[in-house]
């Protein structure tokens, strides 16, 4: 059994220039080029599917190889799989090549021998460089090209795959590194068995889902919680970042907005026994990307003033002007084809691929002194009783119960409630699910209705650019109707929040 260490990149077939200008610098140890085809096994309810399971026959010369992979990790781009692989005599797949401890115990591998069929094949022509590293590690750089074929459908595959054969893990990194500064690349957290899947399913991609809480338990230490945060956060971004580079839904866009406040958040957080200058090129990256993703803000309000032919302002002389200018603004917006080369471009990748090697290297540890390790493996209730105590002492000074907000102070409250959120999705799991949802409830609306009024800020930018005075007059009297109306019942909700019990002792 051996532990397959990779990490995997989609480009495109012009990428192959770029490729071969790098790897002649490098120095190589062997290389080949082959034509590989693959069959993938599974029982017709996919069996093995659900147990994350991966079984494949490979062919290449006159060779057949059977491999079985086992459910393992991926941390944006970097996969480790436990892997066996067999020599057999043709395509027909025999499990008893394979240990018996390399199946799960729930799995009745007989039962699954005779109920084995083909489900999709993979056929793609590798080139492959065995590269030797300053520090002696070597790493197996493949560079595919062909297709995923199911059911009469195919997928293209061009996929470039670095594979640590001996040495340390951040030797893969730095070489990961070096590629995607020529840009063009981007981390697949998608197999190609993951893709025959989906295709043999004519599955079509995945949904976009809300930031939910991170899986922590109560086993789990200060610095263990902290790993789990980032990797959530980070599970969540490269999840939403392969809709977008499918679909181009800018809901997608907007959860990995969500994913960066998470991240942040937590380095925040557990910020008291890491100390920033740990953290430094992360949070200066990540603030990057959340600043070339803050139009979203202002698109969101453009489409809803904008929908259905400008219902929302229907009551508007100025109605007309109003759409054309917010029709204007709405151009000089980043469009698809900005977003889909932000996430190929340089800055981007080397920003998840310094994150995981921050989170897998424990990249902090050098930085801290014996208190800082003594806290950071304390048992995390505790901490998170103090840190929810002290999220709540916040809320209650920033939204005190007796006094008038106004929009202003909504709206500049509005990254502190978010943070308070987010915080709260850091230990969630630790507390009653039913209290916990209805405590956070009101905050929640609470946020939302301030979102809503930050909607109508397109609007009030525009209302003094209005030429005609009576038309200015009443686009600012019907925001300030609007305004009221959100107001009075973000006041109300505020007033429930404030009043609840907090889950937490």
């Amino acid at each position: 059994m051996e532990t397959e260490i990779e990490l995997k990149f989609f480009v495109s077939p012009e990428f192959s220039n770029q490729l071969l200008a790098k790897i002649a610098e490098a120095k190589i140890l062997q290389q080949s080029r082959r034509e590989l085809g693959n069959i993938y096994f599974d029982t017709p309810d996919q069996i093995l599917r659900q147990h994350d399971i991966g079984l494949r026959v490979r062919r290449f010369d006159d060779v057949f190889v059977q491999t079985l992979k086992t459910a393992g990790r991926v941390v944006a781009g970097l996969h480790q799989r436990p892997e066996y692989n067999a020599e057999t005599n043709g395509t027909d797949p025999d499990l008893s090549l394979h240990p018996a401890d390399a199946w799960p115990e729930t799995l009745n591998v007989s039962q699954v021998q005779q109920q084995l069929t083909p489900i999709f094949s993979t056929d793609f022509v590798r080139q492959q460089w065995l590269i030797a590293m300053p520090d002696g590690s070597q790493i197996e750089l493949a560079f595919d090209q062909g297709e995923v074929k199911a059911n009469g459908n195919t997928d293209p595959i061009c996929e470039v795959e670095l594979e640590l054969k001996s040495g340390q893990t951040d030797a893969l990194f730095i070489l990961a590194r070096e590629l995607c500064a020529l840009g063009g690349m981007r981390l697949g957290n998608l197999s190609k068995a993951a893709r025959g899947y989906r295709l043999a399913a004519g599955y079509q991609g995945d949904d976009v889902k809300p930031l939910d809480h991170v899986p922590v338990t109560d086993e789990d230490n200060v610095e263990s919680a902290f790993v789990k945060t980032l990797e959530h956060a980070l599970g969540h971004w490269h999840y939403h970042e392969q809709i977008y580079a499918e679909r181009q839904e800018r809901a997608a866009l907007i959860q990995i907005q969500q994913a960066l406040g998470l991240l942040r958040q937590s380095l925040v957080v557990f910020g008291g026994m890491i100390p920033r200058r740990a953290s430094a090129l992360v949070r200066q990256e990540v603030q990057w990307l959340e600043g070339e993703l803050e139009w979203l803000t202002e698109a969101s309000g453009i489409d809803y003033l904008l929908a259905e032919k400008g219902y929302a302002l229907k009551k508007l002389n100025a109605r007309k002007a109003l759409m054309k200018q917010l029709e204007a603004r709405q151009a000089d917006l980043p469009d698809e084809w900005e977003m889909l080369q932000l996430i190929q471009s340089s800055r981007y990748c080397g920003l998840l691929l310094d994150l995981s090697r921050w989170i897998l290297s424990r990249g902090w540890q050098p930085f801290l002194d014996d208190k800082a390790r003594a806290r950071l493996s304390s048992p995390l209730k505790g901490f998170a009783d103090l840190t929810l105590s002290r999220s709540w002492q916040e809320l209650l000074d920033v939204f005190p119960a007796e006094r008038q907000l106004n929009r202003v102070d909504y709206l500049d409250q509005q990254p502190r409630l978010t943070r308070n959120l987010l915080s709260g999705l850091s230990f969630a799991a630790l507390y009653d699910e039913e209290k916990r949802r209805m405590f956070r409830m009101p905050w929640l609306d609470l946020l939302q209705g301030i979102e809503d009024l930050r909607q109508l800020e397109p609007v009030r930018e525009l209302a003094a650019l209005q030429d005609d005075e009576e038309d200015r007059r009443q686009v600012e009297k019907w925001l300030s109707r609007q305004e009221d109306s959100l107001i009075h019942a973000m006041d109300q909700t505020r007033q429930i929040g404030i009043d609840l019990t907090p889950y937490w002792p």
